[in-house]
């Protein structure tokens, strides 16, 4: 049964996700993105970093509704341990535009603490190629 749950919502992450790819004409393949990875949430930002979809799993992984993150940048899930080197780490990263894993302290709603990795995906658009938006995959690793 939870196989069937973990099934139902990553067709609808993807089915989602397809919509956003259709109208901001991505080449990136999401589909194997979504299929070849796994993740426990997704959030979707504009190029400025603002949160423009999260999918279920942002919710039960923060704490916080989606309503909630739309239009903030993810450094509301940061804090007093999220080392500053980190947040520059993952910037020089985001810069280069290329895929990337790293891990990062975060703060739930509740304000306890865990270890997001974050696998982020630079999304281009097919007619010159530049970057749109940004997929980051997440999960609480230890």
């Amino acid at each position: 049964i939870q196989d069937l749950f973990i099934e139902k919502e990553l067709y609808s992450d993807l089915k989602l996700i397809k919509t956003f790819s259709k109208s901001f004409n991505w080449k990136n393949n999401i589909t194997s993105i979504i299929k070849e990875n796994d993740y426990e949430s997704l959030v979707l930002t504009d190029i400025q970093k603002k949160i423009i979809w999260v999918s279920d799993g942002f919710t039960k992984m923060t704490g916080y509704e989606k309503e909630f993150a739309l239009n903030k940048t993810p450094l509301f899930l940061q804090g007093e341990k999220t080392k500053e080197t980190t947040r520059k780490r993952i910037q020089t990263k985001l810069l280069k535009g290329k895929p990337f894993k790293d891990v990062i302290i975060n703060y739930r709603k509740d304000k306890s603490t865990y270890k997001c990795e974050l696998y982020i995906i630079p999304l281009h658009n097919k007619d010159n190629s530049e970057i749109t938006h940004f997929l980051a995959l997440e999960k609480e690793v230890v």
